[in-house]
């Protein structure tokens, strides 16, 4: 692996984990668009549980890369259900943030690939 494909995993993993941490201890950054976009609030752990396992997986595809290719896809996918939640929702002020977490994500998905 590359030291840039490195660098982009960790990043991306970073900032998955965190987007999850986040969520899961309730930051109030993070929840109050949740609020605002009707996510229900039963959600919010699998949701915050689900970028944690793929930070985690991110993590596990330097040993196994099927493992963070997988994760990759997985969080690609969630990243773009929350760019559309915010587009559905019409914040469009804010949708650069779903997206500035879509970028890693997608550029270290590239570079496993």
């Amino acid at each position: 692996m590359s030291t840039t494909a490195t660098v982009v995993t960790l990043v991306a993993a970073l900032m998955a984990g965190h987007s999850g941490a986040s969520l899961l201890a309730r930051a109030k950054y993070t929840v109050e668009p949740l609020v605002q976009y009707g996510v229900p609030r039963g959600w919010w752990n699998w949701l915050g549980a689900a970028k944690v396992v793929g930070a985690v997986g991110l993590l596990a595809g330097f040993a196994v890369p099927a493992v963070g290719i997988a994760a990759g896809i997985g969080l690609v996918l969630y990243f773009a259900g929350a760019v559309i939640t915010t587009l559905r929702a019409r914040d469009y002020a804010h949708v650069v943030f779903p997206v500035v977490y879509t970028a890693p994500m997608a550029a270290a998905l590239a570079l496993a690939v």
